[in-house]
């Protein structure tokens, strides 16, 4: 079975409450690939003003002065979590 059969298949499983919903709303097999689900989710989900603001805040951070190095990275790493489309590359 093909990689994107299976994604879009597991796929409503992630889901719960208004995005399960919004996957309904989607007329029989109107998604057909996975790209396509994951564009059209994160266009739904994480808009342009929210990538904006994510990308700000990741391009911003810095570490507390009484925030421990771990507790940074912590933090650091919820921000990218929550910008997914935020673009920076993670080779480093």
């Amino acid at each position: 079975m093909p990689e994107d059969a299976i994604r879009l298949s597991l796929f409503s499983f992630s889901l719960s409450g208004e995005a399960m919903r919004w996957l309904h709303s989607f007329k029989g097999n109107s998604l057909k690939t996975w790209d396509e689900v994951v564009e059209k989710f994160l266009k739904k989900y994480f808009p342009e003003s929210k990538t904006v603001e994510g990308k700000a805040a990741i391009s911003s951070f810095h570490q507390f002065p009484d925030e421990s190095l771990s507790e940074a990275l912590e933090r650091f790493c919820g921000l990218l979590r929550m910008t997914p489309t935020h673009g920076f590359s993670e080779s480093i």
